[in-house]
């Protein structure tokens, strides 16, 4: 059975249980097994109808909806590639991986986007509004025929540091990604009956929240999806899920809200809540004193749930966290209040994992043990490389690239990372991130960022320069002052070698963004962009040091 037919065989025992829940403006609207089945078929119905044969690519452009799902099953349903978009992208940047692909017809969700496509496209394929796909009768459909080598989709790559490459991904990727998912989220609800509640943010463009949503359907889960962003935490809260996908970013911004929120309310919480936490980090460290167990049972007892309860509902088991390297300690944070942080790690070349936590066995700093069925060891460089089921099969027509990605069955992550005794797996940096001075030291940039960002709040960003030049420079962006720039550099510095340290900074008060072409569609930086954005400014840093 493939994983499609599970799917819909799981659908179809749902009957009239819900599992899809989208919040809209003014309300919601959900559907159950039943009726996202029904969906399903107009879709297919649709398709049909266009006379399409398999192995066509279909476009995706869309945010997240119910409909957007039934249209990504219905377009696998009928043998075609599903081509996701994320809608918040450039149009001419949308175009470019639409004309690299060749799709046969684009489904919008709505007017505007099929206008912004059709203005930087006029020679676009015809474009389709959810509307008119929907309204299309259902009709008898044939069970997906599907082999595990077949493509069932094209996701491109975020592009930190060139043009974005379609990864396409087939059946038996998928079906064994899904498979250890559901494994894994056995071990975290230990296995309970009835529905897990998830709540879920992040677009389903992306490999990784595609993966949890086909998961779900997978397990028959009450999936609720925001459609709002700056409704997250209050929807959250009304959800009161079992668990959650999320970015860093965004489990930094709550971290950091609850210590805002603590500090302006003050009075006994936050006496309780900073002793508390002090005497936490202190038994962590095994360096506890006398009056810290007071401190944290009362901290436990009255304020940690509170916070818990306030921030995220009754009902978590755990926060799951991928697409960069979290801060540790954030994730300690997090664990302090009682919240487990699980973190993943993969690229859309491996399905999106590649290791998982055990929530038996957390490792904060660490992304955990190699999922089922998949092998990985270092290469030339500490380079992670990875062969298994998960592996993708190329880059849409691009040998040359596939190539160099995929020598001898193992997939080059282009990653550096460490692994322990145990198994777990650390993330160190990219390779081609590598900062290599005029001296020809070579310099991993994240865990310096890091620092410099743990030290330095008000910061959007943090970005290392060097490469060829004698020492180390950086681009600040946000409200921040040159002394507390200053302060996080000398701190920084004083645990770093010499040829590591900071000499100079420039600082920028509009942060990076993505519609500035400065960060990919998953908010990373693009580090040649930026370089070639702020050539001015870097030369300058290397004529007038700035003090440090």
């Amino acid at each position: 059975m493939n994983f499609l037919e599970n799917i819909f065989g799981q659908l179809e025992a749902a009957g009239t249980i819900r599992v899809l829940v989208e919040l809209r403006e003014g309300g919601s609207v959900s559907v159950s097994g039943q009726e996202l089945l029904e969906r399903i078929a107009k879709a297919r119905a649709f398709l049909a109808s266009k006379n399409l044969k398999k192995g066509d690519r279909c476009a995706l452009l869309a945010s997240n909806s119910i409909d957007w799902i039934a249209a990504d099953l219905a377009i696998m349903a009928e043998g075609l590639l599903v081509v996701p978009l994320y809608s918040r992208q450039a149009p001419a940047e949308l175009v470019a991986m639409m004309k690299d692909c060749s799709p046969v017809l684009i489904c919008c969700a709505n007017e505007e986007l099929r206008e912004g496509i059709a203005q930087a496209w006029p020679e676009a394929p015809a474009q389709y509004l959810f509307t008119e796909i929907f309204a299309t009768r259902a009709a008898a459909s044939s069970e997906p025929q599907l082999q595990d080598s077949d493509p069932v989709a094209v996701i491109y790559t975020s592009g930190t540091s060139g043009e974005a490459k379609g990864v396409v991904l087939t059946a038996g990727n998928l079906g064994h990604m899904l498979m250890c998912t559901s494994e894994r989220l056995d071990v975290l609800m230990e296995n309970r009956s009835g529905q897990d509640k998830v709540f879920h943010y992040l677009p389903f463009c992306f490999a990784g929240s595609w993966v949890l949503l086909l998961t779900c359907l997978q397990r028959r889960s009450l999936l609720t999806l925001n459609t709002d962003l700056s409704k997250i935490a209050e929807q959250m809260r009304e959800a009161s899920p079992n668990y959650i996908l999320n970015v860093p970013a965004l489990l930094e911004r709550m971290r950091k809200a609850v210590e805002e929120q603590l500090h302006k309310t003050g009075g006994v919480a936050l006496m309780i809540y900073t002793q508390g936490k002090t005497a936490w980090l202190r038994k962590r460290a095994l360096q506890s004193k006398f009056g810290d167990s007071i401190w944290l049972w009362v901290a436990n007892t009255i304020v940690f749930p509170t916070i818990r309860k306030k921030m995220i509902g009754g009902n978590l088991r755990a926060l799951i966290c991928g697409s960069a390297p979290l801060n540790v300690e954030t994730q300690l944070y997090f664990m302090m209040l009682g919240i487990p942080v699980l973190q993943v790690y993969g690229l859309t070349e491996t399905m999106a994992i590649c290791t998982m936590d055990d929530p038996r066995h957390v490792e904060p700093g660490r992304v955990g043990p190699a999922i089922s069925g998949i092998e990985i060891k270092l290469g030339e460089n500490e380079e992670i490389v990875v062969r298994g089921p998960n592996i993708f099969s190329g880059y849409w027509n691009r040998p040359v690239e596939t190539a160099k990605a995929l020598r001898d069955g193992w997939f080059h992550t282009g990653d550096q990372g460490e692994v322990n005794a145990a198994g777990n797996w650390r993330i160190v940096g990219r390779i081609k991130n590598l900062i290599i001075l005029g001296s020809g030291h070579n310099i991993a940039p994240e865990p310096i960022e890091e620092d410099v960002q743990q030290s330095l709040p008000a910061a959007q960003q943090v970005m290392l320069v060097g490469n060829g030049r004698g020492y180390l420079t950086l681009i600040v962006t946000g409200q921040v002052t040159s002394t507390e720039v200053q302060r996080a550099v000398n701190f920084a510095n004083a645990a770093l070698p010499h040829y590591k340290q900071i000499r100079a900074f420039h600082i920028h008060p509009e942060p990076f963004t993505i519609d500035s072409g400065l960060l990919t569609a998953m908010g990373k930086l693009k580090r040649d962009a930026i370089t070639s954005a702020f050539k001015s400014e870097i030369e300058d840093m290397y004529r007038v040091k700035q003090a440090v």
